[in-house]
């Protein structure tokens, strides 16, 4: 693949005003002259590659080509590569999602959706995510000084159409951060969701779904452990999902059955 492109999309599922959506625009349009924008009116994390088949996407325009849509990152792809660019783009760039997307939380993240979305639609796609150990603080400008290296490399190596990338910047400074690997998925920090039922003003009930997280080192080459040496993780992600040990074992005992 040609390192330099002329036409890039950037999304996210933090929503239009997200700061990581911002610092993404800067690294974009260092890369390519024209830079579209597309992404959802409000915070979509968790949301996975879910697209909205049973209600009608509204669409907000910023002028330029910044657009948000009332739907889901993966929704924000279609419409851009199917209604609102002239010509698809050459690389699509989801994030800078606020907090690391890291094993199997990579299922449920709206970010990675976006990208899996644009490989699904032929588009060369990158999610990108700055890790935080805090909430209230998060390292934006390790992302914004280190993205746009990573993208041309990753750009100049090239990489097959069966997938799309995940990478993850540590939370050091960027000055600190160690280069970047080619890490597995791994299992990550998820440990158990939680389920918290709680009663408003009115006496009602309501429910708040969270996710408990450990500290329990993953294996060496995955990307939670590469992040937690302060390294740059890029992990190749795909629509297969068949585990070939399970499929065997079945085979085998329906076959003796």
């Amino acid at each position: 693949m040609n390192p330099s492109v002329e036409r890039i999309l950037i999304t996210n599922d933090d929503g239009i005003h997200a700061p990581g959506l911002g610092v993404l625009l800067e690294v974009a349009q260092s890369l390519a002259e024209e830079v579209w924008v597309v992404a959802p009116d409000n915070d979509q994390s968790g949301i996975s590659h879910a697209l909205s088949l049973h209600h009608p996407l509204r669409v907000s325009r910023y002028g330029g080509r910044r657009y948000s849509v009332s739907g889901t990152p993966a929704d924000c792809v279609a419409m851009a590569v199917c209604q609102l660019m002239d010509h698809p783009p050459q690389l699509l760039l989801s994030g800078i999602n606020h907090g690391a997307n890291l094993g199997v939380e990579t299922v449920f993240s709206g970010t990675v959706g976006a990208a899996m979305a644009g490989l699904l639609l032929g588009i060369p796609s990158i999610a990108l995510s700055q890790t935080s150990t805090r909430r209230e603080t998060i390292r934006w400008e390790t992302a914004r000084q280190l993205a746009g290296g990573v993208i041309r490399q990753l750009l100049a190596a090239g990489w097959d159409s069966t997938a799309c990338l995940n990478v993850n910047f540590p939370d050091v400074p960027a000055d600190q951060a160690l280069p970047m690997e080619i890490t597995s998925q791994g299992t990550g920090r998820m440990e158990s969701l939680q389920i918290t039922g709680r009663t408003d003003l009115r006496e009602q009930g309501y429910f708040w779904l969270s996710i408990d997280r450990h500290d329990r080192p993953d294996e060496d080459g995955t990307e939670t452990a590469v992040i937690a040496k302060g390294g740059i993780s890029v992990t190749p992600l795909r629509f297969e999902r068949t585990e070939p040990g399970v499929a065997e074992k079945l085979r085998r005992q329906l076959t003796e059955n």
